[in-house]
């Protein structure tokens, strides 16, 4: 079966994979391949397979099945994740590290409108998460991207990308601004380009963040990031470890609702916290914040224009209100007869 294949071992495979793709691909797209190849590579790692060689379509069915039950994986994070699978697969195939047709035998689910919308931080959840924060680890890098992403609705990537020039305290806004040529692109470009009102007790913190808690460094291009480690400029899959981290009811709550023993459960380790059922990516997070705004009675013209996001998007993709809540709110708008 493998006398014509390569011996090739999947951590290895994986890192030759991204080298190839770093030239074809965004950034942000070769993060968020790093990262699902990670669960694939892992995987192997737990079930004993060490030579690329050796997985069959038996594997990848029990990959699958693994990532959806066990992980409890929406459908379209699933689809995401055996996608990026499928040309990782197509590439081993053509350095000979894998079977012929090995790729063809991956089966992408099929997503509805409701899958892409199910999963979001609802704001009880969210105000929990930042009243943890802020009693035990106040004005942190965490604290600080944690309460902007729930705040503004912004995507990761533009918090990321942000300066500490483009934060007016004064004024009390960020702006938001289209830089591509160093490494901080925005989701639609120049049209992304806005200003983000802010509340006073945000722009607080973000004061004590910048004049107590931040590393004062600067990104490759002499830039001085509002989100900064101790290496430089946050990265996307830094900002979504943290994320995971501090979403998951553990934390914050001091229980798990999956029964599972805290001090032992395997997502207990920062590194491990993405595999907790209950754990949340940025995007989650935001699509929260728009329905916190959409419930709170901001017109949805106002949503869209803050969030970036076109009517018809934030519609089928973002709003989480019930169709309930929709017509209540829509009710008190109604004159009195």
């Amino acid at each position: 079966m493998t006398e014509n294949l390569d011996p090739l071992d999947p951590p290895k495979a994986k890192e030759m994979y991204l080298d190839e793709r770093r030239r074809e691909v965004a950034s942000a797209t070769l993060q968020s391949h790093e990262y699902r190849l990670k669960q694939f590579v892992q995987w192997c790692n737990k079930d004993g397979i060490d030579n690329m060689n050796e997985i069959s379509g038996r594997d990848i069915h029990r990959f699958r099945v693994k990532r959806r039950n066990e992980d409890d994986l929406a459908t379209a994070t699933m689809k995401s994740q055996l996608a990026t699978l499928r040309l990782f697969l197509r590439f081993c195939e053509s350095i000979d590290a894998v079977e012929p047709g090995l790729d063809e035998k991956i089966i992408l689910p099929t997503t509805t409108a409701k899958d892409a919308r199910d999963e979001f931080l609802p704001d009880e959840r969210a105000r929990k998460v930042l009243s943890h924060l802020k009693q035990f680890q106040y004005a942190t890098l965490e604290h600080a991207l944690l309460a902007v992403l729930w705040h503004t609705g912004l995507r990761v990537g533009a918090a990321v990308g942000l300066d500490i020039g483009d934060y007016d305290p004064d004024e009390q806004y960020l702006k938001l601004v289209h830089r591509p040529d160093e490494g901080t692109s925005l989701k639609n470009q120049t049209d992304s380009e806005r200003l983000v009102a802010l509340s006073d007790g945000l722009c607080d913190l973000l004061d004590d963040w910048l004049s107590v808690k931040h590393t004062g460094k600067i990104d490759e291009f002499d830039r001085r990031p509002l989100f900064a480690t101790s290496r430089g400029r946050l990265s996307r899959n830094r900002a979504r470890s943290i994320a995971y981290q501090f979403t998951r009811p553990c934390v914050y709550e001091d229980r798990c609702p999956h029964n599972k023993e805290i001090e032992t459960c395997e997502s207990r380790p920062t590194e491990y916290a993405y595999g907790c059922p209950s754990a949340l990516s940025p995007h989650p997070i935001r699509r929260g914040s728009i329905t916190y705004h959409l419930q709170s009675d901001t017109p949805e013209r106002v949503v869209s224009d803050r969030m970036d996001v076109g009517m018809n998007v934030l519609d089928r993709h973002y709003d989480q209100r019930t169709e309930q809540e929709k017509v209540e709110q829509r009710r008190r708008y109604l004159p009195d007869e």
